[in-house]
Protein backbone atom coordinates (compact mmCIF):
# COMPACT_ATOMS: atom_id res chain seq x y z
CA UNK A 1 0.00 0.00 0.00
CA UNK A 2 1.15 3.54 -0.70
CA UNK A 3 1.56 6.46 1.66
CA UNK A 4 -1.90 7.85 0.89
CA UNK A 5 -3.83 4.59 1.32
CA UNK A 6 -1.83 3.34 4.30
CA UNK A 7 -1.25 6.53 6.30
CA UNK A 8 -3.39 9.43 5.11
CA UNK A 9 -6.67 7.76 4.13
CA UNK A 10 -7.18 5.88 7.44
CA UNK A 11 -6.84 9.16 9.33
CA UNK A 12 -9.25 10.95 6.99
CA UNK A 13 -11.80 8.16 7.43
CA UNK A 14 -11.33 8.22 11.20
CA UNK A 15 -12.05 11.96 11.24
CA UNK A 16 -14.96 11.75 8.81
CA UNK A 17 -16.69 8.89 10.64
CA UNK A 18 -15.79 9.78 14.21
CA UNK A 19 -18.42 12.45 14.92
CA UNK A 20 -20.83 12.35 17.87
CA UNK A 21 -23.79 12.19 15.49
CA UNK A 22 -22.42 9.13 13.72
CA UNK A 23 -21.58 7.62 17.10
CA UNK A 24 -25.26 7.77 17.99
CA UNK A 25 -26.13 6.02 14.74
CA UNK A 26 -23.48 3.36 15.45
CA UNK A 27 -25.07 2.73 18.85
CA UNK A 28 -28.47 2.20 17.21
CA UNK A 29 -27.02 -0.23 14.69
CA UNK A 30 -25.11 -2.23 17.31
CA UNK A 31 -27.84 -2.43 19.94
CA UNK A 32 -28.64 -6.06 19.09
CA UNK A 33 -25.06 -7.34 19.14
CA UNK A 34 -24.28 -10.19 21.53
CA UNK A 35 -21.92 -13.09 22.08
CA UNK A 36 -19.02 -13.56 19.66
CA UNK A 37 -19.04 -10.79 17.05
CA UNK A 38 -17.23 -10.61 13.73
CA UNK A 39 -16.74 -7.03 12.55
CA UNK A 40 -15.75 -6.70 8.90
CA UNK A 41 -14.22 -3.34 8.02
CA UNK A 42 -13.10 -2.73 11.59
CA UNK A 43 -11.16 0.39 10.63
CA UNK A 44 -9.72 2.34 13.56
CA UNK A 45 -12.08 0.73 16.08
CA UNK A 46 -14.72 3.46 16.23
CA UNK A 47 -17.48 0.94 16.96
CA UNK A 48 -15.85 -0.43 20.11
CA UNK A 49 -17.26 2.23 22.43
CA UNK A 50 -20.82 1.50 21.24
CA UNK A 51 -21.14 -2.25 21.69
CA UNK A 52 -23.66 -3.36 24.35
CA UNK A 53 -22.79 -5.41 27.40
CA UNK A 54 -23.86 -8.71 25.82
CA UNK A 55 -20.79 -8.87 23.57
CA UNK A 56 -18.21 -11.34 24.90
CA UNK A 57 -15.54 -11.32 22.16
CA UNK A 58 -14.86 -9.45 18.93
CA UNK A 59 -13.08 -10.79 15.86
CA UNK A 60 -11.90 -7.96 13.61
CA UNK A 61 -11.27 -8.01 9.87
CA UNK A 62 -9.44 -4.99 8.43
CA UNK A 63 -7.24 -4.74 5.31
CA UNK A 64 -5.45 -1.48 6.13
CA UNK A 65 -2.25 -1.73 8.20
CA UNK A 66 -2.60 1.96 9.07
CA UNK A 67 -6.14 1.51 10.40
CA UNK A 68 -5.14 -1.59 12.37
CA UNK A 69 -2.34 0.37 14.03
CA UNK A 70 -4.69 3.25 14.85
CA UNK A 71 -7.18 0.80 16.41
CA UNK A 72 -4.77 -0.59 19.02
CA UNK A 73 -5.55 1.96 21.81
CA UNK A 74 -9.31 1.43 21.44
CA UNK A 75 -8.78 -2.35 21.46
CA UNK A 76 -6.83 -2.09 24.72
CA UNK A 77 -9.69 -0.14 26.34
CA UNK A 78 -12.45 -2.52 25.19
CA UNK A 79 -14.52 -4.31 27.82
CA UNK A 80 -14.11 -7.64 25.97
CA UNK A 81 -11.28 -9.38 24.09
CA UNK A 82 -10.62 -8.05 20.58
CA UNK A 83 -8.36 -9.72 18.03
CA UNK A 84 -7.61 -9.40 14.34
CA UNK A 85 -8.55 -12.54 12.39
CA UNK A 86 -7.96 -11.47 8.80
CA UNK A 87 -7.85 -8.75 6.19
CA UNK A 88 -10.48 -9.82 3.62
CA UNK A 89 -14.20 -9.99 4.32
CA UNK A 90 -14.63 -11.93 1.07
CA UNK A 91 -12.59 -14.89 2.39
CA UNK A 92 -12.92 -15.31 6.14
CA UNK A 93 -10.49 -17.64 7.90
CA UNK A 94 -13.22 -18.94 10.24
CA UNK A 95 -15.16 -22.21 10.36
CA UNK A 96 -18.85 -22.44 9.54
CA UNK A 97 -21.17 -21.22 12.30
CA UNK A 98 -18.35 -19.64 14.31
CA UNK A 99 -20.01 -16.38 15.40
CA UNK A 100 -23.26 -15.12 16.88
CA UNK A 101 -23.24 -11.80 15.06
CA UNK A 102 -21.61 -10.09 12.08
CA UNK A 103 -21.31 -6.29 11.98
CA UNK A 104 -20.46 -3.84 9.22
CA UNK A 105 -20.52 -0.06 9.38
CA UNK A 106 -19.90 1.89 6.17
CA UNK A 107 -18.07 -1.14 4.76
CA UNK A 108 -20.12 -2.77 1.99
CA UNK A 109 -19.56 0.34 -0.11
CA UNK A 110 -15.88 -0.54 -0.41
CA UNK A 111 -15.65 -4.35 -0.53
CA UNK A 112 -14.86 -5.27 -4.16
CA UNK A 113 -17.30 -8.20 -4.26
CA UNK A 114 -20.04 -7.53 -1.68
CA UNK A 115 -22.07 -10.57 -2.76
CA UNK A 116 -19.14 -12.83 -1.95
CA UNK A 117 -18.65 -11.12 1.41
CA UNK A 118 -22.33 -11.50 2.31
CA UNK A 119 -22.15 -15.20 1.46
CA UNK A 120 -19.19 -15.48 3.82
CA UNK A 121 -21.08 -13.64 6.57
CA UNK A 122 -23.92 -16.15 6.17
CA UNK A 123 -21.48 -19.05 6.32
CA UNK A 124 -19.77 -18.02 9.57
CA UNK A 125 -23.00 -17.10 11.38
CA UNK A 126 -24.60 -19.64 13.68
CA UNK A 127 -28.17 -20.64 12.75
CA UNK A 128 -30.35 -17.77 13.91
CA UNK A 129 -27.35 -15.42 13.99
CA UNK A 130 -27.63 -11.74 13.15
CA UNK A 131 -26.00 -9.45 10.62
CA UNK A 132 -26.17 -5.87 11.91
CA UNK A 133 -25.32 -3.09 9.49
CA UNK A 134 -25.28 0.63 8.88
CA UNK A 135 -24.19 1.52 5.36
CA UNK A 136 -24.47 4.33 2.86
CA UNK A 137 -25.59 3.93 -0.72
CA UNK A 138 -27.87 4.88 -3.55
CA UNK A 139 -30.60 7.39 -2.72
CA UNK A 140 -34.16 6.95 -4.04
CA UNK A 141 -34.29 10.69 -4.77
CA UNK A 142 -33.60 11.17 -8.47
CA UNK A 143 -31.64 14.41 -8.12
CA UNK A 144 -29.36 13.01 -5.42
CA UNK A 145 -28.92 9.76 -7.33
CA UNK A 146 -27.79 11.63 -10.44
CA UNK A 147 -25.09 13.38 -8.46
CA UNK A 148 -24.06 10.08 -6.89
CA UNK A 149 -23.61 8.61 -10.37
CA UNK A 150 -21.51 11.61 -11.43
CA UNK A 151 -19.29 11.48 -8.34
CA UNK A 152 -18.95 7.70 -8.04
CA UNK A 153 -15.73 7.36 -10.05
CA UNK A 154 -14.02 10.18 -8.17
CA UNK A 155 -15.17 8.74 -4.85
CA UNK A 156 -13.60 5.40 -5.67
CA UNK A 157 -10.29 7.09 -6.47
CA UNK A 158 -10.02 9.23 -3.34
CA UNK A 159 -11.82 7.04 -0.78
CA UNK A 160 -10.22 3.64 -1.16
CA UNK A 161 -12.69 2.14 -3.62
CA UNK A 162 -15.85 3.45 -1.93
CA UNK A 163 -18.98 3.36 -4.13
CA UNK A 164 -21.82 5.85 -3.77
CA UNK A 165 -24.36 3.97 -5.89
CA UNK A 166 -24.74 0.54 -4.31
CA UNK A 167 -28.26 -0.52 -3.32
CA UNK A 168 -27.46 -2.07 0.04
CA UNK A 169 -30.94 -3.52 0.55
CA UNK A 170 -30.82 -5.18 -2.86
CA UNK A 171 -27.37 -6.63 -2.20
CA UNK A 172 -28.42 -8.13 1.13
CA UNK A 173 -31.76 -9.24 -0.28
CA UNK A 174 -29.98 -11.19 -3.02
CA UNK A 175 -27.74 -12.94 -0.49
CA UNK A 176 -28.58 -16.02 1.62
CA UNK A 177 -29.39 -13.67 4.54
CA UNK A 178 -32.95 -12.54 5.25
CA UNK A 179 -33.59 -8.86 6.04
CA UNK A 180 -35.60 -8.64 9.27
CA UNK A 181 -35.52 -4.86 9.86
CA UNK A 182 -34.45 -1.87 7.76
CA UNK A 183 -34.48 1.91 8.19
CA UNK A 184 -33.47 4.38 5.48
CA UNK A 185 -32.67 8.02 6.20
CA UNK A 186 -30.28 10.86 5.47
CA UNK A 187 -27.57 11.19 8.08
CA UNK A 188 -25.22 14.10 8.71
CA UNK A 189 -23.16 15.19 5.73
CA UNK A 190 -23.73 15.70 2.00
CA UNK A 191 -26.81 13.90 0.69
CA UNK A 192 -24.68 12.11 -1.92
CA UNK A 193 -22.67 10.44 0.85
CA UNK A 194 -25.19 10.20 3.67
CA UNK A 195 -28.18 8.19 2.51
CA UNK A 196 -28.06 5.45 5.12
CA UNK A 197 -29.32 1.88 5.31
CA UNK A 198 -29.52 0.69 8.95
CA UNK A 199 -30.88 -2.71 9.78
CA UNK A 200 -30.68 -6.33 10.74
CA UNK A 201 -30.56 -9.49 8.65
CA UNK A 202 -30.62 -13.04 9.90
CA UNK A 203 -29.40 -16.48 9.02
CA UNK A 204 -32.27 -18.91 8.90
CA UNK A 205 -32.30 -21.59 11.58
Amino acid sequence: MGIYSNHILPRLIHLALGSKELGQIRARALAGAQGVVLEAGFGSGLNLAHYPAGVTRLLAVEPSPGARKMARPAMARAAFPVEFVGQDGQALALPDGAVDCVVTSWTLCTIPDPARALAEFHRVLKPGGRFLFVEHGLSPDAGVARWQQRLDGLEQCIAGGCHLVRRIDALIGASPLRIAALQNFYGPGPCTHAYFYLGRAERAT
